[in-house]
């Protein structure tokens, strides 16, 4: 396939080396031109500009910030997608704005699917990710044959309506997040208790909490927060998300969006999320 990749950020450039590796004629942009020249190394062609990566593109696939970057780049971008070309959105995005993608792809003769992840950069590389696919059948049919490069064929979901991938994206992050918290607080009781930090992991092996203590104790122990598998400013545009989705309150996830937020205006915003662990 002839497939336009915009926005290699962290996880796009993770995923676009799968459809090079895989034989697709890949076309890539980015705002930033270090990451595209760095993907185009790899055999990719570089566009300048978006609508230049679209123009003959059998299938586009978006990695982007989130749904204001989605509405600028490609929403309000005049690009020239060809006529029943598929998107693949991998954007985290509320329930409202993958609604609203549908209906204008509808408009303009696009077959939209939206198609999160669950997963950080290396299960990434490894093509093992969970994997969600929200649309149309058929278009989901398609979509599978690209997105299956990243997935894990055992934790690969899919739903009827774009909104329903979106909504189940957004409440794996919540786990993630107020998980994160969790753990920390755990962490801070063991210490004021007189517990080292290997044994309060150890403890908590016993938990719940196993799963993320195991990726992310050893970091929150050695302090060092730089090699971001998921970032801090990330996180909280995702926990904003969460709020403004949700018509009950959800106070765990406020407290992990000021966390987060303290975070960012410390200067640590792409450092990974579990630095709200650190110091406080």
């Amino acid at each position: 396939m002839k497939i336009a990749f915009l926005g290699l950020g962290r996880m796009g450039r993770e995923l676009v080396t799968h459809l090079i590796d895989n034989g697709h004629q890949v076309t890539v942009w980015n705002r930033s031109p270090g990451p595209a020249e760095e993907v185009g190394r790899r055999g990719a062609r570089v566009a300048a500009s978006a609508a230049e990566a679209v123009g003959d593109a059998d299938a586009v696939v978006s990695v982007l910030f989130g749904p204001e970057t989605v509405r600028e780049v490609i929403v309000d971008g005049g690009l020239p997608f060809l006529p029943g070309a598929l998107w693949i959105d991998v954007t985290t995005v509320s329930p409202a704005d993958a609604d609203a993608f549908s209906a204008w792809a509808a408009d303009h003769d696009l077959r939209h699917v939206h198609s999160p992840v669950i997963g950080s950069l290396a299960p990434a590389r490894a093509g093992s990710l969970a994997v969600l696919l929200g649309g149309e059948t058929e278009a989901v049919r398609a979509a599978r044959r690209v997105v299956g490069l990243w997935a894990d064929p055992d934790k690969l979901r899919t739903y009827p309506a774009a909104r329903e991938a979106a909504a189940a994206k957004l409440v794996a992050n919540l786990a993630l997040a107020v998980g994160m918290e969790a753990l920390s607080e755990a962490l801070r009781l063991g210490q004021s208790a007189g517990m080292s930090a290997e044994d309060a992991l150890e403890t908590l092996s016993l938990t719940p909490l196993a799963a993320l203590a195991a990726t992310k104790g050893p970091v929150v122990a050695s302090g060092d927060y730089g090699d971001a598998q998921f970032s801090a400013a990330a996180l909280a545009k995702d926990t904003r998300l969460m709020l403004a989705s949700a018509d009950v309150p959800l106070p765990a996830v406020a407290l992990v969006a000021a966390e987060l937020q303290r975070a960012i205006d410390a200067g640590r915003g792409e450092d990974d999320f579990s630095v709200i662990a650190a110091d406080r």
